[in-house]
């Protein structure tokens, strides 16, 4: 069996042990930390890294074909991005809740069918951050509900429009282009989707 296929048993040659931690900084939700670690071969080192709550992205189907997203201007990089409407998890709150709460309060749409794409790790090497993607359909239009303070433009978009804005560099959102990537695999018939009615997947996430 190759390295890539052996499953989290066979790791114990790659994984870092924690020896000493430290906050050095506790925002409104993130938590900047340094720990010291032990690698491998028992030398240490320290890491330095972001906690953060996690997040929640939505791809939302218009009945039509079209594609709904939010643009929204981003601090850090100073650009206004393309972007699935997504959002930081409250807490206790069910990855589900949080993606029906997002997606009403910034565009509007409730849905009827929900189906879990799955969970990624868009900065590994430095926050803790989980990104768990849901997919939406039956949309039913109302009014966007944003927080105080934000500031979004809901953009409904053909699915070859939104690969011909990835295709010339203007998605670099990385949770958008992997939303894209799996909404391709599935329309394709490589990545099924379950779908449920919202109740149901209430009760499940």
């Amino acid at each position: 069996m190759s390295r890539a296929a052996a499953g989290p048993g066979d790791d114990a040659h790659l994984v870092e042990r924690p020896v000493a931690a430290s906050t050095l900084l506790a925002g409104g939700f993130l938590e900047v930390h340094r720990d010291t670690v032990a690698l491998p071969d028992g030398r240490q080192v320290t890491r330095e890294y972001i906690r953060h709550p996690g997040a929640v992205a939505v791809v939302p189907l218009l009945d039509d074909g079209r594609v709904v997203l939010v643009r929204q201007y981003r601090y850090p990089v100073a650009k206004v991005l393309l972007e699935w409407p997504a959002g930081k998890r409250d807490g206790g709150e069910s990855t589900f809740t949080c993606a029906a709460r997002e997606l009403l309060e910034e565009t509007g749409y409730t849905a009827t069918e929900w189906a879990f794409g799955g969970e990624i790790h868009n900065a590994a090497a430095y926050s803790s951050e989980s990104i768990w993607i849901w997919f939406a359909r039956g949309l039913v239009a109302g009014a966007a509900k944003p927080d105080d303070g934000e500031f979004v433009e809901t953009v409904h978009l053909a699915l070859d429009e939104l690969q011909a804005l990835s295709l010339q560099g203007g998605l670099p959102d990385v949770k958008t282009q992997i939303g894209l990537a799996w909404l391709h695999e599935w329309r394709a018939g490589l990545r099924p989707l379950a779908w449920l009615g919202a109740d149901e997947a209430a009760a499940l996430r």
